[in-house]
């Protein structure tokens, strides 16, 4: 830290205005923990709120229902850390625990919340998006119920790899997906492979994957996709149909938010197969409604993950039922973080899944 009372923090003001500051160190209160963030990934939320502005991030004057916090602000939704301080009424965490963080914030009051459902709370946000601190900075305050513990086989870089993976472990949770289904991958990005991860820890043993981009068709076989093709060159339908002995998929994920990508999925699956979307879609979609009725099919949206999902990624990481270790592509400094972290995922995406920050190594 720069000096006892000010610490170094990524913090986004705006757009294409991200800093690395000086800020006042967090104080502790007793039902928190005190959290030396070690490895911080950048999401591809993190870069539309670089290229777009404030999105997510509550805008000056409009400040989040729950934090109270605008933008300029700590970001860093999906890390690890060690434990340094825990609070007064803290007394399943202690000072060295290795652990990660699952960012959702909500009020606990609204209908959904009463009904367990947390991310879908009417004042939803994130720990590093709406507020309370991030995981690019030297030191951060997290509440208790936000810290998941790591057991001591998985590391600290794949702790900041459970939320990202989190959300594809929710998608096959919210889906009817049984062991011996044919499941169909729309989309290769970092949260469509970890559709595929969640997939392969579940005991699917085949997984159908369509993407355009070369690199991520690697990418996807390496992770475990069984079949992969190329929507421009190959009849994807007519694939997927060979494949399940022209019934079609019985799942589906969307990961891809496009109008042709949707409409694909939904000729490759078969009558009652569910469609599950957790894509974030730029533009509206529009839906062939004859494409849902006549095959009795449904469509299911996915909003990140639920209580539970967390422990259950970090189970599936600690007895190997996933492997995501080669999703790490890149790791950088956390002085570095605009330069060789947002731009490499704006200019050359197609070549990374995930880019870790290493908040230790210091700037």
């Amino acid at each position: 830290m720069t000096s006892s009372q000010t610490m170094k923090a990524v913090r986004f003001h705006g757009q294409h205005d991200v800093r690395l500051e000086d800020i006042p160190v967090p104080t502790l209160d007793a039902n928190s923990v005190r959290i030396s963030p070690k490895f911080c990934g950048i999401c591809g939320t993190d870069v539309h709120e670089y290229l777009g502005g404030n999105n997510l991030i509550p805008k000056p004057g409009t400040p989040h229902g729950i934090t109270g916090e605008t933008s300029p602000l700590t970001l860093g939704h999906e890390f690890s850390g060690i434990v340094e301080e825990v609070g007064s009424q803290v007394t399943r965490l202690q000072k060295g625990d290795r652990v990660c963080i699952q960012p959702i914030i909500y009020d606990n009051e609204c209908r959904s919340c009463k009904r367990g459902l947390v991310n879908c709370c009417d004042q939803n946000g994130f720990i590093g998006l709406s507020g309370w601190g991030g995981g690019l900075c030297e030191t951060t305050i997290v509440p208790q119920d936000a810290v998941k513990k790591l057991p001591d086989n998985v590391s600290l870089e794949l702790g900041a790899l459970v939320e990202p993976l989190a959300v594809g472990w929710h998608a096959t949770k919210l889906s009817p997906y049984e062991e011996g289904d044919v499941a169909f991958v729309v989309g290769g990005g970092p949260i469509g492979l970890a559709v595929v991860q969640a997939l392969i820890g579940r005991g699917c043993k085949k997984i159908i994957l369509s993407e355009v981009s070369s690199k991520r068709r690697e990418f996807a076989k390496k992770f475990g996709a069984h079949y992969v093709f190329d929507p421009t060159k190959d009849d994807v339908v007519t694939e997927v149909k060979k494949l399940t002995g022209g019934a079609g998929a019985d799942v589906g994920f969307d990961a891809a938010g496009s109008q042709h990508a949707i409409d694909a999925a939904f000729d490759c699956l078969k009558a009652r197969a569910v469609l599950v979307n957790i894509a974030v879609w730029e533009n509206r979609a529009q839906l062939n409604m004859n494409q849902i009725v006549f095959r009795e099919r449904s469509y299911v949206g996915c909003a990140t993950y639920s209580l539970g999902d967390f422990e259950e990624v970090i189970e599936a990481l600690s007895n190997g039922s996933i492997k995501p270790e080669g999703m790490i592509t890149k790791v950088i400094k956390m002085d570095k973080v605009v330069e060789e972290g947002f731009r490499t995922l704006i200019d050359d995406k197609d070549n990374h899944v995930k880019i870790l920050v290493d908040v230790s190594a210091g700037v």
